[in-house]
């Protein structure tokens, strides 16, 4: 068999492989964009689709097309322009390619014009965010100090033009080398080698002169546009325009860019003059000059003029970075405030701030996620966030802090974890569970506000199912026909649920359930009779994910939380705006100024580099059908204002929040954890301290986290500022001088959005005639305090017992700084122990106190009255006879006081109490919340009795 036979026989086959391979891609693409169109128009959002496509396919038709007809018309202009006669014997290789360019040359031309071509088509596509805020453009009403521009060239133009300059340069110099090769291959340049210089053809020195002229006019733009970039770039002490850039690099950019149209100029004429050595020479010369004057000019003005005498020759250049950074992170007006904070106490110190106590709180939502999960999780396949949130409810017509989770479906607790109970039956949560943020029952836990499956409690009927939330990652299939069962579990005792919501795409035929089989490469979808003419596929179903698919402009806050709102469950979720080209501000890293001790719990932010951050969009996502609104909260950002116009219809107005949700927003985290980091140098106004560095601030690492090094993170609390009538809703956090451990100020920002004051960030800064201790320092205080370690001493001398430490809280009270925290306390080596809120230690300036109540322990601090109530309810837990939990229950024999055994009715209640809390063990095993309820409240009457026979 011949060779020429056998690839005539092998021909067909590979080319019915190509055909397929092309089929393959061109279905996979088509099912990509289709079900995302289904998903897109579901959720009412269509336009962001269809803005986002259209966009998308001009950028690449355009920037593309633009590639491939410069290289390709250039390549083809190259081998029309070839001289007469043919040439041979060069290589083998550049032969075969010159009897290419001659007998295919559309061939030669085309591949690499459109492979180039599509290649730059689909870099362009990553553009199509900043090209719409180009096209749509809002001035910010500021102007830079170096140019007189408004803010918004720099923010929406400049790298719309940095971007299209590089392009247009890439796709010339392309062009030339490929232009090169032609005439190199068709004879148009020779390599003379007895003159010692290539030869050129007069039509290849025209083409290639004139290309090469048209690259220098580019490089010249880009010069003169790189002096705008100056604005935005990394210098020796800051981001932004320094001395040197002032006086030396943007004059040296200019005079490159006029020595770089003179060269262009050179290279035109070329042609006519016909001696190419003149414009190769000015070619050197210009590189020699853009050695002398980018690196060399501006090297020696910084040493010889600025280095002697920066801080007076950057002072104005360092105010206005000051400036423009405060501005850019929204801290420009911030209030500091000198506080002369006392140390010593006195009776009745907290006189003034009696409505700021019961606001403390004590139930830490970095600790007891246990607690709600061992108590209320009813089921092995429901789970609760490891950090819960922290959110205000009107109750019994008081705003009260609370802590609050949503009861979400943990499929890896399923029992059996095949196709159709992951896909179609365990398909929801159910119902938030709220506790009092500052109320704990007698045995140490949370006090509830809602509890239980259905819900109970004190907020009104609403709709409790939860099919979007943070741990919904699976797909699932949901609807039935009529007449048919429902399937999807809906509570514990085998009630079953048919979803009735408007969220989740159709895929009653048999054309779309096949599209999503191949999306999620799941023939299940195909093959299930599960799947019907009424079902829906519900997917992108985490609140995160859905706001940045619908807001892809946005970069949404790390930490979403849950809330009743209006009767509905639903998600908040904070989005923000942001650039990294803001004029003469300092680049930060977003997930690195946002990290701290629960970034592993609540999620890291996205690792990009930003100088300018607004919270401009409040986003919620209802729980059960999916459904996102978002809400214009900073309406004068031009950024939401450019997007608000591009997508137009898809953001809300700020009037169009209802007083309900108004009441749950909230100042959101990742900002105020990157102010802060902004505000620990540029808290200094001041160039010259600023420049010396002398009044550094830093956030301390959290000190009850002993094994991180991680910052301490912000705390949410109502707390009552000094000078103001009434404690607020605020967000809070304290510095350090860099590198000590004292206290060096307190900040706070009202996070309270139904306050005048809501975003007002507040500094209390420490006097330097004493020194107030820090959280690190007061930390090893308390543990290293006499009571406190007799205290804990008799419960974790029991072995099985651990006592851990919450949040150390600081709050501004009695003219000073109060430290409060809550000390936990759990039975080790129990599958059903949780922590339990047992004692709360507060410091004021040397004086600790410790006590089963905040009560108690401030009144220990403050000579025996501290001069409020905190509004608590006496417990049981002071001294260690009773415990936090059932699990945790000391028997009555093992009394630490032995006060038990001198009464036998008390030993008698005791036992009985202990009994009723292992009956509530056993019930809560079982998801029987309403026999573990009545138990546990047959063990504190019990226990309170003969608490009471004990003189207790």
């Amino acid at each position: 068999m011949s060779l020429s036979t056998s690839i005539h026989r092998r021909s067909p086959l590979l080319l019915t492989l190509a055909i397929a391979a092309v089929a393959v891609v061109v279905f996979a693409v088509f099912t990509q964009v289709w079900t995302d169109k289904l998903w897109f128009d579901s959720m009412g959002f269509g336009t962001v689709f269809t803005t986002e496509l259209i966009t998308r396919l001009a950028l690449f038709v355009g920037i593309g097309g633009v590639m491939a007809l410069l290289i390709g018309g250039n390549m083809w202009l190259a081998i029309r322009l070839r001289p007469q006669g043919s040439r041979q014997g060069d290589s083998a290789v550049l032969d075969a390619y010159r009897r290419l360019l001659e007998k295919n040359t559309r061939i030669a031309v085309l591949v690499p014009a459109v492979a180039l071509g599509v290649l730059a088509g689909i870099s362009a596509t990553a553009e199509v965010l900043p090209v719409l805020g180009w096209l749509h453009a809002a001035p910010f009403g500021k102007t830079d100090p170096s140019f007189g521009l408004d803010y918004r060239f720099y923010v929406f133009e400049f790298p719309i033009w940095q971007s299209l300059l590089s392009f247009v340069l890439a796709a010339v110099a392309f062009s030339l080398v490929a232009s090169l090769i032609v005439h190199f291959a068709t004879g148009g340049l020779r390599a003379v080698r007895t003159l010692g210089r290539p030869q050129l053809s007069p039509a290849a020195r025209v083409h290639l002169s004139v290309l090469a002229g048209v690259l220098l006019v580019l490089y010249g733009l880009q010069c003169l546009l790189d002096r705008y970039g100056l604005l935005l770039s990394q210098g020796t002490l800051f981001t932004g325009v320094h001395y040197t850039d002032d006086h030396a690099r943007m004059g040296a950019k200019l005079v490159m860019a006029v020595i770089s149209f003179l060269v262009a100029a050179l290279f035109f004429a070329n042609p006519i003059v016909k001696r190419t050595i003149y414009p190769a020479a000015a070619v050197v010369l210009m590189v020699i000059s853009g050695l002398i004057l980018t690196l060399i000019y501006p090297a020696v003005v910084q040493s010889f003029v600025v280095a002697p005498n920066q801080p007076d020759k950057e002072n104005p250049y360092m105010q206005s970075h000051i400036d423009m950074t405060r501005d850019a992170f929204g801290i420009a007006d911030t209030e500091v405030t000198e506080y002369e904070a006392v140390t010593q106490v006195k009776a009745g110190q907290l006189k003034s701030d009696a409505e700021a106590l019961p606001g403390i709180r004590l139930m830490d939502p970095a600790v007891i996620g246990p607690t709600f999960e061992q108590l209320q999780q009813v089921r092995g396949y429901y789970t609760f966030p490891e950090t819960l949130d922290v959110d205000r409810y009107t109750i019994d017509g008081t705003e009260t802090d609370v802590v609050v989770a949503a009861r979400e479906m943990n499929l890896a607790g399923v029992p059996d974890q095949n196709w159709n109970n992951i896909h179609t039956v365990y398909t929801h949560g159910y119902g938030l569970v709220i506790a009092y943020g500052n109320r704990r029952q007698a045995m140490g836990e949370p006090e509830w506000i809602v509890r239980d499956i259905p819900p109970v409690g004190k907020l009104p009927d609403h709709e409790s199912r939860i099919y979007f939330g943070e741990q919904s990652t699976q797909y699932a299939i949901v609807g039935r026909e009529e007449g048919q069962e429902p399937i999807e579990l809906d509570t514990p005792n085998a009630k079953s649920n048919v979803y009735t919501g408007k969220g989740g795409v159709s895929i009653g035929d048999a054309f779309t359930r096949a599209l999503y089989a191949a999306r999620f490469m799941d023939i299940n979808l195909l093959l299930s009779d599960r799947v019907n003419s009424q079902s829906k596929i519900l997917y992108n179903r985490t609140p995160k994910e859905r706001v940045q698919e619908v807001a892809p402009w946005l970069t949404v806050d790390s930490n979403v939380y849950p809330a009743v709102v209006d009767g509905r469950t639903v998600w908040i979720v904070d989005g923000y705006t942001t650039s990294s080209s803001y004029p003469n501000s300092e680049l930060v890293n977003l997930r690195d100024s946002a990290a701290d001790t629960q970034s592993r719990s609540v999620g890291t932010q996205v690792d990009q580099n930003i100088n300018y951050i607004r919270n401009s969009v409040k986003a919620v996502v209802d729980a059960y059908d999916g459904t996102v609104t978002l809400y214009a909260w900073d309406e004068s950002d031009p950024i939401l204002q450019a997007y608000a116009q591009a997508f137009a219809g898809t953001v809300q107005p700020k009037s169009a929040i209802s007083p309900d949700l108004l009441s749950h927003l909230r100042y959101p985290e990742d900002l105020f954890k990157v102010q802060r980091e902004i505000l620990g140098r540029y808290h200094m106004t001041d160039p010259y301290t600023w420049y010396a560095q002398s009044d550094l601030w830093q956030v301390p690492n959290n000190p009850v986290n002993s094994n991180s090094d991680a910052k301490e993170p912000p705390y949410y609390l109502s707390i009552k500022w000094p000078g103001d009538a009434n404690p607020v809703f605020s967000q809070t956090t304290v510095f350090v001088p860099r590198g000590r451990s004292n206290l060096a100020s307190y900040l706070a920002v009202v996070a309270e959005a139904t306050s005048p004051d809501y975003g007002k960030l507040r500094v209390l800064r420490m006097s330097d005639t004493h020194q107030i201790d820090g959280p690190g320092q007061t930390f090893n205080a308390i543990n290293n305090d006499q009571k406190v370690a007799e205290m804990l001493r008799p419960y974790l001398n029991q072995g099985a017992s651990s006592a851990t430490y919450g949040n150390l809280l600081t709050l501004p009270m009695g003219n000073g700084l109060l430290y409060v925290a809550p000390i936990y306390t759990m039975r080790q080596g129990n599958t059903g122990s949780y922590p339990a809120l047992a004692y709360v230690v507060v410091r004021f300036g040397s004086y600790v106190g410790i006590g089963s109540t905040l009560q108690e322990a401030l009144d220990k601090v403050f000579a025996g009255d501290a001069g409020a109530t905190t509004g608590e309810k006496p417990t049981g837990t002071g001294t260690g006879t009773s415990t936090a939990s059932p699990s945790t229950t000391a028997s009555p024999t093992t009394s630490p006081t032995g006060s038990a055994t001198a009464n036998p009715q008390a030993v008698a209640l005791l036992a009985k109490a202990q009994a009723a809390f292992e009956a509530a063990d056993t019930a809560l095993r079982n998801g029987d919340l309403a026999t573990y309820q009545s138990k546990v409240d047959e063990a504190k009457a019990a226990l309170a009795e003969a608490l009471k026979l004990m003189g207790r």
